[in-house]
């Protein structure tokens, strides 16, 4: 059983809560990508529909590889991944928003899937304390073994996720929905893997860490 009460989504709830999410994100760049169709049908400026085009494309598959990483099976059931992946998703996930810079530090390793998974999923929870922009640094030490990652983060309108919170102390009083199923499957990868979540509220930056706790 999960030590967090939180965690109660039955497994068909939250494949269909994590599709939801995939689908969300994924929405705007495809709609964006019909209407430089449109543009193009009505005989409108071909370069502007064309590069309309091009970059929502760009910004859908960043999107998809990102999920398939974060959410998907990403190969056979228990299989290990490469950080080096991980490093990739995030940044290009960052590169296609045009927001947010992204610095990445630690040994490359061939990791548990899982623990890839919590990163990426942790690296989202990061990304949205800095709604306006901002720069996230990710640090990895000992993901083989010990392993503890930290992602601070600095911008404008710096805040702390209320949702990721209340999940990771236990005390959310809704059931999570498409918009906290995030978050959520951060908690429950985090008990998956055995590591802790905590933050450090700062000045000027927020730590997001997640590490194997020390006997």
């Amino acid at each position: 059983m999960p030590k967090n009460p939180n965690l109660i989504l039955t497994g068909p709830d939250l494949a269909a809560l994590l599709c939801s999410r995939v689908c969300h994100d994924v929405i705007s760049p495809v709609g964006a990508i019909c209407n430089g169709l449109e543009l193009l049908d009505e005989g409108g400026a071909d370069e502007d529909a064309l590069d309309l085009i091009r970059t929502s494309a760009q910004n859908a598959s960043v999107r998809l590889k990102f999920a398939r990483l974060a959410f998907g099976a990403s190969g056979s059931v228990g299989a290990s991944i490469d950080t080096g992946e991980a490093e990739k998703a995030a940044k290009d996930f960052a590169a296609a928003e045009k927001k947010t810079e992204v610095s990445w530090s630690g040994p490359r390793a061939i990791i548990p899937k899982n623990r890839v998974k919590l990163l990426l999923n942790l690296f989202m929870v990061a990304y949205s304390a800095i709604p306006r922009g901002g720069s996230i640094d990710v640090v990895l030490e000992k993901p083989e073994t010990d392993a503890k990652f930290s992602l601070t983060v600095k911008g404008r309108m710096l805040r702390l996720p209320p949702k990721f919170v209340e999940l990771c102390n236990g005390t959310a009083e809704e059931l999570a929905d498409a918009h906290t199923i995030q978050p959520y499957y951060t908690v429950l990868l985090s008990e998956e893997c055995g590591m802790e979540l905590r933050h450090v509220v700062n000045d000027d930056n927020i730590v997001f860490i997640a590490e194997i706790p020390t006997a």
